[in-house]
């Protein structure tokens, strides 16, 4: 019985391992291994173990044309396990549950993957072009970057969507399709604007997603659902770019209300937390030398009135300029800084259980279920602590990038 489990063993693999993407310009990205890249997860696809079944040296490629996202898969594999052999026991049937979360219309022969290759010169981004801007990699090579806004209207438009949106379900947990027959919605693209043999083209960047909620009585909440950022594109500011494009659209227009995120990743809170404190920092409350009387009303004012920012992140916001403004080095100033931040960190303690229902939609998930366990006075302070210092560890990184564009 080891024996066999053993021999079985050798037909595991890790679906993130397995799986290759490449978003392809040219015939040539076939062959071209340094244009690949993995997903970051794939249980949403695979299951919760991540792990696929019944292959030696499995690799199944999803190639997609650079710009309008047209889809090649093929499975590749040394080996695969033959039921005859190893008591009736089968390969997991890969393809299906891949395929269930794309649309229809992928290829599978090469041949026909490469003919959408000459279409690719007559793809045209979708909606109306609202930000260019110029990623320089050295003092020789710019490249061009355009954000467009678009809805589900646009010709053509949700057959592009279909093909962009199951790369989420690799690249954010807890990821769901969204309703594209709700007009509700807005579509931000991000494209790349190169040429290639005389042509004009297009390659996709990225997007974002957002949801307008109605904000009694007369205004709108607009919420930010997904965004993502492809592999290839990332760590080039292309994100920062997406989402000051929206902020700039949203905080001219009196209608709205401020801007709410929904359950944002740890990495696009750093990236949210970032945008938000460049902007705020030219504010006149928030001048270094007002920001240690503390948060203010007129903090929260200004930030959501001139920028859209809710209270709650307006406050985030101002932690993370005051540390950076107080000398940890200094015990006194950095002692206050710690006292004012364990404050707010500690006000659902002093809220009775029978309120706590109120703060369901405003307190991280931590916070409320300290609040509603009856915790000691030990284990009170020591939560406070480890908040404290989880706050300032990702504060920290948000001033880095700060300090480095000042």
């Amino acid at each position: 019985m080891s024996l066999l489990k053993d021999k079985l063993e050798q037909y595991k693999c890790d679906s993130n391992d397995a799986l290759v993407f490449k978003l392809v310009r040219e015939q040539a990205d076939l062959e071209n291994d340094d244009i690949s890249f993995s997903p970051v997860m794939s249980h949403q696809v695979f299951g919760e173990n991540e792990s696929i079944f019944g292959y030696r040296d499995l690799q199944i490629e999803m190639f997609c044309t650079a710009g309008s996202l047209k889809t090649f898969l093929n499975i590749k594999y040394l080996d695969k396990i033959s039921p005859k052999k190893f008591d009736g026991v089968h390969a997991d049937d890969v393809m299906p549950l891949l395929t269930e979360k794309l649309p229809p219309g992928y290829h599978t022969n090469i041949d026909e993957f490469v003919k959408e290759f000459e279409k690719e010169k007559k793809f045209r981004p979708f909606g109306e072009l609202i930000h260019s801007y110029t990623v320089n990699e050295d003092e020789i090579d710019t490249r061009k970057f355009e954000i467009y806004k678009t809805d589900v209207d646009e010709r053509g438009f949700r057959e592009f969507h279909s093909h962009l949106e199951p790369f989420i379900l690799f690249y954010i947990d807890a990821a769901s399709y969204i309703d594209t027959d709700d007009p509700r919605w807005n579509y931000y693209l991000v494209f790349e604007k190169y040429k290639r043999d005389g042509e004009t083209m297009y390659a996709t960047v990225g997007y974002m997603t957002t949801y307008r909620y109605y904000a009694y009585p007369e205004k709108f909440r607009p919420r930010i659902s997904q965004v993502l950022i492809l592999p290839p594109f990332q760590k080039q500011g292309h994100g920062c770019q997406l989402l000051q494009t929206f902020y700039n659209e949203m905080k001219t227009r009196d209608e709205i209300l401020d801007i709410t995120v929904e359950d944002p990743s740890e990495d696009f809170q750093r990236l949210r937390d970032f945008v938000d404190a460049r902007n705020c920092r030219k504010l006149s409350s928030f001048q270094e030398n007002r920001l240690h009387e503390g948060f203010t009303a007129e903090m929260a004012k200004q930030a959501q009135t001139e920028l859209k920012i809710n209270k709650k992140q307006a406050r985030r916001v101002y932690e993370i300029l005051r540390l950076q403004a107080t000398d940890e080095h200094n015990e006194k100033k950095f002692k206050l800084y710690r006292l004012d931040v364990k404050k707010r960190i500690n006000q659902p303690f002093q809220k009775s259980r029978n309120d706590m229902s109120k703060y369901n939609k405003v307190l991280q998930e931590n916070e409320l279920m300290a609040a509603m366990n009856n915790l000691t006075t030990e284990q009170r302070m020591n939560y406070l602590q480890k908040e404290f210092e989880e706050s300032v560890a990702n504060y920290q990184k948000v001033i880095q990038r700060l300090s480095r564009e000042s």
